[in-house]
Formats: structure tokens, C-alpha cells, sequence
């Protein structure tokens, strides 16, 4: 799978997009362009950026954008991320993969805080794990 850009999709742009987008920068280097977006885009959830620190890469420069900033000629790639919700649309060419990941903060269940740090953790590794299979096809692995 050949792409030089990608872009990672999920409904706020506060968790599983802006982890993936962090973890895939890392990952790639400036050999990809690497964005992230939402359809309702609110604000970087303080539970990714910490769990993202535990593993040495800073959320610090990014922040939630609307899909409909994202110039469509800019994607080669396109990773939707929702799970239990629906994906915003992106029109465009670009070559399409979905990661169903279950949304991390899980606002509406009574957890206590190392629980809910816990799923950020859980959808972060799993993110990472999916990015690495990426790079590996990406590299003809």
C-alpha cells in the first residue's frame, strides 16, 4: 500500500484521531503527511495527551479540526476510527481503511478515573499496533 498522505477520522477529533495522528507521525516521520479530523471537533481530551506522554510523544501542537478543513487532494489515505458511532464523511479519491475503535472517555458510564485511563491506554495500544501493520505493508513487509 503506497500513500504519502493520511488522514484520521473520528466524530470530536479529541481522542482516537489525535492519538493516531501523533502515534502515525511518529511512526512515519516527515516521509508522510499525517492529519487528523472530526465531523463535530471540540477540543484534545487531557486523557489522550496523558497517555500519549507515558510513551513519549506530546499532543502538545495539535488540536481538534473540522473535516472541513482538510483539502481533499491533501489524502491519499483515509483511517476512520468509530466504532459504536457514525464516521464522518470525507469526499474524495482517497484509498479508504476503518479501524473500529471504541470511543476511550466513555462519558456516559460511571468509571472511576484509572478505569477510564485505562481505555485510553487499551484504544491507544491498539491504535499503535494498527499503525505499525500500516507501516510494515507501507514498507512492502
Amino acid at each position: 500500500m503506497r500513500f504519502e498522505s493520511l488522514l484520521f477520522l473520528c466524530v470530536a477529533n479529541s481522542a482516537r484521531s489525535q492519538m493516531a495522528e501523533g502515534l502515525a507521525r511518529a511512526q512515519f516521520g516527515t516521509s508522510v503527511l499525517v492529519q487528523s479530523a472530526g465531523s463535530s471537533p471540540s477540543r484534545v481530551n487531557p486523557l489522550a495527551a496523558e497517555v500519549m506522554r507515558e510513551i513519549g510523544i506530546p499532543l502538545s501542537g495539535q488540536w481538534s479540526k473540522s473535516v472541513e478543513t482538510i483539502d481533499p487532494e491533501s489524502v491519499d489515505l483515509v483511517v476512520t476510527l468509530c466504532a459504536e458511532e457514525v464516521c464522518p464523511v470525507f469526499l474524495s479519491r482517497a484509498a479508504r481503511l476503518h479501524w473500529p475503535i471504541p470511543d476511550p472517555d466513555r462519558a456516559r458510564e460511571a468509571l472511576r478515573d484509572e478505569e477510564r485511563l485505562q481505555h485510553f491506554r487499551d484504544a491507544r495500544d491498539a491504535i499503535r499496533a494498527r499503525i505499525a501493520e500500516l507501516a510494515a505493508e507501507r514498507a512492502g513487509r
